[in-house]
C-alpha cells in the first residue's frame, strides 16, 4: 500500500472514463488529475487505499507534446470542463479510445479502433447554460459549481457557451444587487432565486431565459424584462416555481412573465418548440451530423416501420420520418410527447405518431398489439436500457437496431446483452458534442441477419 503524502515517480499510461491520467506505482493504480498519457511526473499521494490511490503531480520530468497552456482562467477551479490542459487531438484520440475499449472489454468486442467524428469548433457551441447563484456579504453572483462541491466558481466568460449566456446572467446579477433581492440558500431553504437558466436557438437566434425561483413571483419583474431587452435575441422570461429543499434546476410549475414561453429552432430542415425542459442536443452543429449518421447506419427506406423510444421532443423521430414509411416515438414524459406531436404538425409531418409511456413497456404492448418494426432507435440517459426494453427488442426482432448513447460503458452492457438474443455490431463510431468536456457520444448499429 503506497504511503500517503509520500512522493513517488511514475510514467502516465492511460486514461480513466473522466479524463484523469493513470500511472501504476509499486504495482497499485494510482488516478491523477491533470496528467496525459507519456508524461513523467513526480507525484504525491493525496489518499491511499489497498487497490487504488488519488496523487497531485507536484513536478512534471517530462512533459507530453500534447499538454497546452489552458485558455480558460478557471479551468483548475470550475467543474465545467476537463481537458483545457491538452490539446485538442489528444481528447479525440482519447474519447474514441475510451468507447472503443469499453466495447472491447464490457461488450465482447475486439475492435482494433473506431472513427471519432471531430467537432469543427471547440469554443462557443453551448446553447444552454445553467448557472446556480448565491450571495457572499450581501453581493449576488453566478458561475458553475466546483467539481464535486456546490461551491460556485465565478467566470466573467465561459469559453464553451454562446456570448449571449453570459450577458444574461450579469444582467440578471445585476438587477438582483440594484434591487437587493435575495438568492436561495440550500442550507437554510430561504432565499428566492435559485438558478438561471438560459438556451438559444442556434439557427433562430431566439433566447429563453428561464429563472427557478423558490416562491412564484419576482419583485420588480418589469424592471428586469427591460433590461433583458437590450440582449440580442431576447424572446421570452419564465420562472420556474421551485420550492422544494435539494438542488434540482426546475421545478414543476412556470410562470411566463414575458414572451411565448418558449422559443424555435431549426434542426436537420425541420422547427422545434422549445422550452427550459425540452431535450435539446447542447451542440447544434454536431446533433446534425450526429443524426445524419444515425441515418445513415440505419438504411431507412420508404417501405421500413421505425420505432424511436425514448423519442424526448421527436427530433431524431421527425428526421426520420422523412426517410420512412412510419414512424413511431416513445417518450415518458408527458410534456415532452405533446411537444413532439405539435412538433410534428408544424412541420407538416403526416407519418409520425408518438405515444408516452415507459420505453420497455410500451415496447412490450406494440410488440402484443402485433407492431414489429423494421428498425428500432434507442438514445436512452445515461443508465442505459433496462430489462423491459432490451426484451420487447429481443420479440419485436427488428432487422437493425441504432442505438445513440452517452455513456460507453452502459452502451458496451447492452451491446452484450443483444448479441445474447442474435445480434451482432455491424458499425461502430464515437462523437465528439462535448468538446473540452469528458462526456463523450456513439452510435453503433446492430443487426440480426
Amino acid at each position: 500500500m503506497l504511503e500517503k503524502g509520500k512522493i513517488y515517480e511514475a510514467v502516465i499510461s492511460d486514461y480513466t472514463a473522466e479524463g484523469q491520467g493513470i500511472a501504476k506505482i509499486e504495482g497499485c493504480a494510482v488516478f491523477i488529475l491533470n496528467a496525459l498519457v507519456g508524461e513523467k511526473c513526480l507525484v504525491r499521494i493525496e489518499k491511499a487505499q489497498k487497490t487504488w490511490a488519488a496523487g497531485k503531480i507536484t513536478e512534471l520530468l517530462e512533459k507530453s507534446p500534447h499538454r497546452v497552456n489552458r485558455q480558460c482562467p478557471v479551468a483548475k477551479l470550475c467543474g465545467g470542463c476537463d481537458f483545457w490542459h491538452m490539446d485538442y487531438a489528444e481528447e479525440c484520440r482519447m474519447k474514441a479510445d475510451r468507447v472503443r475499449q469499453a466495447l472491447n472489454r464490457i461488450g465482447g468486442e475486439n475492435l482494433e479502433n473506431i472513427p471519432l467524428m471531430a467537432a469543427p469548433v471547440c469554443t462557443g457551441y453551448r446553447n444552454k447554460a445553467v448557472y446556480p447563484v448565491a450571495s457572499k456579504k450581501g453581493r449576488a453572483y453566478a458561475g458553475f459549481f466546483r467539481a464535486g462541491t456546490h461551491q460556485i466558481v465565478e467566470n466573467s466568460g465561459c469559453l464553451i457557451l454562446f456570448p449571449q449566456a453570459d450577458q444574461v446572467k450579469n444582467t440578471v446579477i445585476d438587477f438582483l444587487n440594484r434591487h437587493h433581492i435575495s438568492t436561495y440558500d440550500e442550507t437554510t431553504h430561504q432565499g428566492l432565486l435559485r438558478h438561471i437558466f438560459v438556451r438559444r436557438g442556434w439557427v433562430s437566434g431566439e433566447i429563453l431565459v428561464n429563472l427557478t425561483v423558490n416562491g412564484r413571483s419576482l419583485p420588480k419583474e418589469k424592471a428586469l424584462i427591460e433590461a433583458l431587452k437590450s440582449i440580442p435575441g431576447f424572446r421570452t422570461l419564465v420562472l420556474s416555481v421551485n420550492t422544494k429543499p435539494g438542488n434540482s434546476v426546475l421545478g414543476d410549475e412556470e410562470i411566463v412573465l414575458y414572451g411565448p414561453g418558449y422559443i424555435e429552432d431549426t434542426l436537420c430542415g425541420l422547427t422545434f418548440r422549445l422550452s427550459a425542459r425540452s431535450f435539446y442536443q447542447v451542440n447544434h452543429p454536431q446533433a446534425q451530423r450526429l443524426y445524419q449518421a444515425a441515418i445513415d447506419q440505419a438504411g431507412i427506406t420508404k417501405n421500413d416501420l421505425v420505432l424511436d423510444l425514448y423519442c424526448g421532443v421527436g427530433t431524431i423521430t421527425l428526421v426520420m420520418a422523412k426517410q420512412a414509411g412510419r414512424v413511431i416515438g416513445v417518450e415518458v414524459v408527458e410534456a415532452a410527447v405533446r411537444d413532439a406531436r405539435e412538433n410534428a404538425k408544424r412541420n407538416g409531418i403526416e407519418n409520425a405518431e408518438f405515444f408516452c409511456g415507459d420505453a420497455g413497456k410500451a415496447a412490450l404492448e406494440l410488440e402484443k398489439q402485433g407492431i414489429h418494426p423494421d428498425l428500432v432507435v434507442v438514445d436512452p440517459p445515461r443508465k442505459g436500457l433496462n430489462a423491459d426494453t432490451i426484451e420487447a427488442l429481443h420479440r419485436m426482432n427488428p432487422r437493425k437496431i441504432v442505438y445513440v448513447s452517452c455513456d460507453p460503458a452502459t452502451l458496451a452492457r447492452d451491446v452484450a446483452l443483444l448479441k445474447e438474443r442474435g445480434y451482432r455490431l455491424l458499425s461502430a463510431q464515437a462523437a465528439d458534442l462535448f468538446p473540452r468536456c469528458a462526456h463523450v457520444e456513439s452510435i453503433v448499429c446492430l443487426t440480426n441477419d
